[in-house]
């Protein structure tokens, strides 16, 4: 039970659920008012080929550190300052071409972008002869100090949280974040503060079930694989994967090695996913990767921190991403996301409910921040926060200001509507 109780106690920081009888916490955030003048621009990024929606495509705006980065349904909305209206913005995402277009071609809305899906055949020729996937490994996790972020850096981010019975939204919370993060050769944690944020929850339909999912936006932080690599890829434990490698591919016009890793021991939850790993540089830019959960009574110890008497809960699925951005040659978080089932079993009910809760932040913007000032005039967060229910925001279309917020997808926007129009009938 070694391995188990190495895992258990990575895990404990985050990704935890809270399972209790109802009860309902009321408190707002106060937040600072901008002045910042800015132009909206919204629209869809879809296959040139068969013009279907592209989700997770990476747009940003050239020579600053703006960004955003597409929904489920292709779908984004991109805040530019008035003055930066001259910029030109890129748009990347695994398996297609990149494409830079002027800002003059986007509009208020129904700006359409397609891209072309990458028809290249990536050969060994194209690489740079890596022959030992392992090897490759221990090479990206001994450059991390030479490849990622090497100062304190502040920066602003757009996190959802939404859970899901069956179908229906039960649950959504949002919160534009500042994260204070430290650099990569150091040990210290990132720092969150809730800039603004706002929740809402139904329930009347969470059968006297309050499901709670502890860590807020630190869920989404803690998929920094290069930042926090204790809690998957420990630079000690890298024997007790195996590694290979996949067809290669090409991620913002950059060839990178594609490696399939996966926990040796299976007896216990076992991670297993895919590294895309920089031809060149050896960086980490993205992972998709996974957390086996068939061992129902290990994977409940893990995740489940407090559950109602006569109920059996437990996950079914975890999947789990993260990309990274490059600036100047140095490489940072850039997006994170985190996709969890999970049943709900009653001693006395025929039928189980069914649970599914999505969180995921964008750094929307970011910049290098020497002084430790920032954390003397705001409220941080604690790593075990559960996101409070405010729905006060929902009814105000302005709430977000000028902050770059990721599109609300179809069934996130009708619950939405659905807030909207109870409390205009109040």
């Amino acid at each position: 039970m070694k391995k188990f109780e190495a895992i258990l106690n990575g895990k404990t920081h985050f990704l935890i659920l809270l399972f209790s009888f109802l009860f309902v916490s009321m408190q707002s955030f106060a937040f600072q008012p901008s002045d910042i003048k800015f132009v909206e621009y919204k629209g869809e990024v879809v296959n040139a080929r068969n013009g279907r929606p592209i989700s997770s495509a990476y747009l940003a705006l050239n020579n600053s550190n703006i960004s955003t980065i597409t929904n489920s349904d292709g779908e984004f909305s991109l805040k530019v300052p008035e003055d930066l209206t001259e910029a030109t913005v890129t748009i990347s995402v695994l398996g297609f071409q990149s494409k830079t277009l002027p800002l003059t071609y986007f509009k208020s809305s129904n700006t359409r972008i397609e891209l072309e899906e990458t028809v290249e055949e990536l050969t060994e020729i194209s690489l740079y002869k890596a022959t030992n996937p392992e090897l490759l490994v221990r090479e990206m996790l001994s450059k991390k100090d030479e490849n990622y972020l090497t100062d304190q850096s502040l920066m602003t981010g757009f996190y959802r949280e939404t859970i899901k019975k069956g179908w229906s939204n039960v649950s959504l919370s949002e919160a534009v974040v500042k994260i204070f993060k430290s650099p990569y050769n150091s040990t210290k944690k990132d720092l969150v503060s809730l800039f603004k944020a706002r929740k809402s929850t139904d329930y009347n339909k969470l059968d006297t079930l309050a499901l709670k999912l502890r860590g807020g936006p630190f869920n989404t932080l803690y998929l920094d694989m290069m930042k926090y690599t204790e809690y998957v890829l420990r630079p000690g434990m890298v024997e007790s994967y195996e590694f290979s490698f996949d067809d290669p591919a090409k991620i913002n016009d950059r060839y990178t090695y594609v490696v399939n890793f996966k926990e040796i021991d299976e007896s216990d939850p076992w991670y297993y996913g895919k590294l895309f790993i920089d031809a060149e540089t050896s960086t980490l830019v993205k992972a998709d990767y996974s957390l086996n959960v068939d061992d129902r009574d290990a994977a409940a110890a893990m995740f489940v921190k407090k559950k109602p008497n006569g109920s059996k809960v437990y996950p079914t699925e975890l999947n789990y991403q993260v990309d990274y951005a490059q600036e100047d040659g140095k490489w940072h978080f850039a997006y994170g996301k985190a996709q969890m089932d999970y049943v709900v079993n009653w001693k006395r009910k025929i039928f189980n409910s069914k649970y599914k809760i999505d969180s995921e932040m964008v750094v929307t913007d970011w910049q290098e921040y020497a002084s430790d000032d920032w954390k003397k005039t705001v409220d941080l967060i604690n790593p075990n926060i559960v996101m409070v229910d405010d729905v006060s925001g929902f009814s105000d279309s302005e709430f977000w200001g000028s902050n770059n917020i990721i599109e609300p997808d179809k069934s996130i926007q009708n619950a939405i509507d659905k807030i909207n129009r109870k409390m205009d009938d109040n």
